[in-house]
């Protein structure tokens, strides 16, 4: 079973939804929904986000985006947890910055529903262990 927990303020009206379902189908894609999982999404303003930011990655950059897994995903196999306390696998934390999201959508020229979709499956990869350059 897939938990996905969703945070946001009334003024950022996320379709959560759509929101699970992007956590659910790229679990899916890659094989792992069968787990007991949690995910965690917040969808936050500018300044949050810029706190995050500073705090985190200190780029100086806007993101639409910030993924903060709980476990580093490596190939040694010490790390990480023998057996899970409770048997929920917690992949870890999602952060959205909701005006980057409406301005992304805008520019790509597609709905917000869709901007979230894509945004947060591109997330979950990034929990899972996946990055680009």
């Amino acid at each position: 079973m897939v938990k996905t927990l969703v945070f946001s303020d009334a003024r950022f009206p996320v379709n959560r939804k759509m929101v699970r379902k992007a956590v659910l189908d790229t679990l899916t894609k890659h094989k792992v929904d069968s787990l007991s999982s949690e995910v965690s999404v917040a969808v936050v303003g500018r300044r949050k986000m810029k706190t995050l930011t500073d705090q985190y990655l200190k780029d100086g950059k806007e993101h639409e985006i910030l993924s903060f897994p709980l476990e580093e995903v490596t190939s040694t196999p010490a790390s990480g947890f023998a057996s899970i306390p409770d048997d929920v696998l917690r992949l870890g934390d999602i952060v959205l910055c909701w005006p980057k999201v409406l301005d992304a959508a805008s520019v790509d020229d597609i709905m917000v529903d869709e901007e979230i979709y894509k945004l947060v499956c591109h997330g979950v990869e990034h929990l899972l262990g996946q990055h680009h350059e």
